[in-house]
């Protein structure tokens, strides 16, 4: 089994400013202040925004206060998804990507986000790409607070799925971030990242990345680097060895 990881935010989907301002609301009903700015969110998981941001406004936070507002932001999202559709939009080629990976025999996908599962459900779901997700097999922001260990955390769901052990060599990360480079490098788990995101190309393979992809449009492409045990693009685009 290839066993490849997907990313949300800027990688599958773009909320056009939605994440932050429901945040920006849960935050306010957890702790009863006006959230004025909020911690770096580009690759970090959500318990690691919400406590950051409340340090910013001089709170001191729990795991407990972290689970108010872990549902209170799920709540906001499922409740506003019919805006979340119109604001928002699945990224070019992301629901081919998706498509054409779910007909490989050997391929299997989850995801791999800082999102709290809930919200990460409402997300694909609100743009149709969820239907080839194995839930289960994913890893999220409350399981962990640094990004490489939801990438163990995510291996162990697909071992027990499986009956036998995954290795980082049996998955693949996709994502947008030097985050997930670094989670990837850190884990021993390949990465194709694409620059969709705030992470120019320049800057996702200053910090590792091998493989830097414009989009997701070349879905031909997407799965021979997906298929290949060693893949980096050579001059023409294409994987060499």
């Amino acid at each position: 089994m290839r066993l490849v990881l997907w990313d949300i935010d800027h990688t599958l989907i773009a909320t056009r400013g939605m994440g932050q301002e429901l945040s920006a609301i849960a935050f306010e009903q957890v702790t009863g202040r006006q959230m004025v700015t909020q911690a770096k969110v580009d690759g970090i998981t959500e318990p690691v925004i919400f406590r950051e941001t409340a340090r910013l406004h001089g709170l001191s936070t729990d795991r407990a206060d972290f689970e108010r507002f872990a549902a209170a932001l799920t709540r906001l999202h499922v409740d506003r998804a019919p805006e979340l559709r119109r604001r928002g939009h699945a990224l070019a080629g992301a629901a081919a990507a998706l498509d054409v990976l779910a007909a490989q025999p050997h391929v299997t996908q989850a995801v791999l986000t800082g999102n709290v599962r809930g919200v990460a459900e409402v997300k694909l779901a609100t743009f149709g790409l969820d239907r080839h997700i194995e839930w289960e097999l994913g890893a999220y922001g409350e399981d962990a607070d640094v990004r490489a260990e939801l990438v163990t955390i995510a291996l162990k769901r697909a071992s027990a799925a499986a009956g036998r052990r995954i290795t980082p060599a049996g998955a693949l990360i996709i994502g947008d971030t030097t985050a997930d480079v670094e989670a990837g490098r850190r884990s021993g788990v390949r990465v194709i990242a694409v620059a969709t995101g705030s992470s120019s190309a320049d800057e996702l393979r200053e910090v590792g990345a091998g493989t830097v992809l414009p989009n997701l449009l070349d879905t031909d492409l997407l799965v021979e680097l997906i298929l290949s045990d060693n893949a980096h693009l050579g001059r023409d685009g294409r994987p060499c060895h």
